[in-house]
């Protein structure tokens, strides 16, 4: 119940923050300084309609975040192969849209082939340098966590970059077991079986997340009108310039 009311009081500060009529651009985070951390993050689920977003998010990050992400320096041509084989339907793939329904992160969870009580399933995430420090990783994982263990997924595993210490602490401070082999290593997260409050919880956030994707989507929409009314007179105006004799 506690987690419903916190969803619901968000849910409400959302939509207000949405419908606020103040567009300055945010001022340039200082190089360095560690943004504020996001109290619910709405993680929404992703389709095969949101690729083409998936391929500019990751086209997007950083060499270094390239090389974090993949284990290896990545090129534009191998993560186009990477999201061209993306299997929507059997993998959950997950995203955090901005205000203006850019992708900001993305995270995949991989299942592996096998099925019973061995399943396991691997998780990767890229966050944009720009909102690096807002916890955004770490919600991804959570979202990721709860689905996984809803579908009877016995355990949740990460090889990562031995010095992708961000990812390594996400993991542990979910209570995963990491083992290093010199450059890289693994960690290893046991879930245990579904309850009634995991799955309520997966249902809540997908609302919570899906809610708040229409509203960027109206607002954008709304932003859009309001800019072609507020060009109508200039261009009205030019044309009964040119009209006249």
């Amino acid at each position: 119940m506690r987690r419903i009311l916190e969803l619901l009081v968000l849910l409400m500060d959302a939509v207000g923050a949405l419908l606020r009529l103040d567009r300055t651009p945010q001022l340039a985070a200082v190089p360095g300084a560690r943004g504020p951390q996001a109290a619910l993050v709405p993680v929404r689920s992703l389709r095969p309609r949101h690729r083409a977003a998936v391929l500019v998010h990751l086209l997007g990050l950083s060499p270094r975040d390239r090389y974090l992400r993949f284990g290896y320096a990545a090129q534009d041509a191998q993560i186009e192969r990477y999201v061209s084989g993306l299997n929507f339907v059997r993998d959950p793939i997950y995203g955090v849209f901005n205000r203006r329904l850019r992708l900001i992160a993305v995270a995949h969870l991989a299942y592996s082939g096998q099925s019973g009580p061995e399943r396991r399933a691997e998780f990767g995430v890229s966050v944009a340098t720009e909102h690096r420090g807002k916890g955004l990783a770490a919600k991804l994982f959570a979202r990721a966590q709860v689905h996984a263990q809803n579908k009877h997924v016995s355990q949740m595993f990460i090889h990562a970059l031995s010095e992708n210490g961000a990812m390594l602490k996400i993991a542990r401070n979910a209570g995963a077991t990491v083992q290093r082999f010199g450059p890289e290593s693994d960690a290893y997260l046991e879930l245990p079986s579904p309850t009634l409050g995991s799955h309520l919880s997966e249902a809540m956030d997908q609302q919570f997340a899906d809610t708040d994707y229409r509203l960027k989507l109206q607002a954008q929409q709304f932003w859009g009108m309001l800019d072609r009314v507020r060009a109508l007179p200039r261009h009205f105006r030019r044309w009964c310039g040119n009209s006249l004799p």
